[in-house]
């Protein structure tokens, strides 16, 4: 077992999990625009309200999928594949309205984690 890859899941997947699941309705210095809420933040950057919902479950079962893949491997790539794209629309959106760019760090940061988790062999 590779013991940072394991860290890195863990970091990824929880962080996740604490925004989504704990953090959803909490003002954050890394909310797009002046939104207070994931809501209100998909609201900020155009998005349809069920859209956030099915972003929000999208990440949840990502980040599930990471934890499970400490014990079933072949989860680990696909999950790993699908936050970063998920990830990279958030930058992407931040960027769409002009955010400061220290707003995209974490979802910069998080991306690097699960590009790093999906393809260990090229950032060696």
């Amino acid at each position: 077992m590779n013991l940072i890859a394991i860290l890195l899941q863990c970091i990824v997947a929880f962080s996740i999990l604490n925004v989504w699941l704990v953090q959803y309705k909490k003002p954050t210095q890394w909310r797009g625009g002046d939104a207070k809420t994931i809501l209100e933040e998909f609201e900020v950057y155009g998005l349809p309200a069920w859209m956030c919902y099915v972003v929000g479950s999208l990440k949840v079962l990502f980040a599930v999928g990471l934890l499970v893949a400490i014990w079933i491997p072949t989860f680990k790539i696909p999950c790993a594949l699908g936050l970063a794209v998920l990830l990279f629309g958030s930058i992407l959106m931040h960027l769409k309205i002009k955010d400061p760019l220290k707003k995209s760090f974490p979802a910069f940061l998080f991306l690097l984690m699960c590009l790093y988790l999906a393809f260990p062999v090229f950032l060696s």
